[in-house]
């Protein structure tokens, strides 16, 4: 069939309207490349960075969760880039139970510190064996340096409402992820009255000699630890006292 001028000119107007609804159906299926970038980053898992203590009986790695507890990592983070926790101690040990440092010397004198944070207990975690959690005082935004790693489950610890004080925990923000050993060391060390305490200081002291960043979570010392709620809590003693900012 030979097609002509007149033959074909039906032919387009029945065909044209076809390819432009193809054509609009495609755009619409196909998103922009900026939004599947967008998209993209959305679901991107957040880096969980890591910080090496080195102390005066072995070396402790912490991976810290800054998509549950922002301010308070930032605010970790930002003493370690600092220096301050070089030459700190560990100055209070409650055997069973936790250990605490972040503010004083080797000669038990508080060094000036950073302005409070706002507490983020309520972020889901739990104070479980391995974590660690900023220390405050009675007010709950008033955790500045000091930290404590829990050595046991210590549910108690965590957040169950904002009527006070009391009631409203104590912040995870990270875990313990190398060198467990090394706290359960200083766990076990015998404590005492020291300088301005009247008990729980470790002897002899345990320095935090040095405290830095140590890569992103592509790369960890040891594999990632995800925080985990809801696991059956070890029984502590209901006498021991709460950690706080001050001793």
């Amino acid at each position: 069939m030979t097609l002509t001028r007149t033959s074909i000119q039906p032919l387009l107007t029945r065909l044209l309207p076809a390819l432009f609804a193809l054509a609009a159906f495609t755009a619409q299926a196909a998103p922009p490349a900026h939004a599947s970038a967008a998209s993209a980053a959305n679901t991107a898992p957040v880096a969980h960075p890591q910080v090496e203590l080195k102390t005066s009986m072995g070396d402790i790695v912490i991976e810290l969760f800054p998509d549950k507890a922002p301010k308070t990592v930032a605010n970790f983070l930002q003493y370690v880039k600092d220096g301050f926790y070089d030459g700190t101690v560990f100055h209070r040990v409650i055997p069973g139970y936790l250990v605490q440092g972040g503010l004083y010397t080797r000669e038990l004198r508080p060094k000036r510190t950073l302005p409070p944070i706002p507490d983020e207990a309520n972020n889901g975690l739990s104070n479980l064996h391995g974590t660690v959690a900023a220390a405050r005082g009675p007010d709950p935004d008033s955790a500045t340096s000091q930290f404590f790693i829990n050595v046991v489950d210590n549910p108690r610890l965590d957040y169950v409402g904002n009527q006070s004080g009391m009631t409203w925990g104590y912040a995870v923000f990270g875990k313990v992820v190398k060198g467990m050993d090394v706290v359960d060391k200083i766990d076990n060390l015998p404590t005492g009255p020291q300088g301005p305490f009247i008990g729980d200081v470790p002897r002899p002291l345990v320095v935090i000699e040095s405290a830095k960043v140590i890569g992103e979570a592509a790369h960890p010392v040891a594999e990632p630890v995800s925080p985990v709620t809801g696991q059956a809590p070890a029984s502590t003693p209901a006498s021991k006292k709460k950690p706080g900012s001050s001793h």
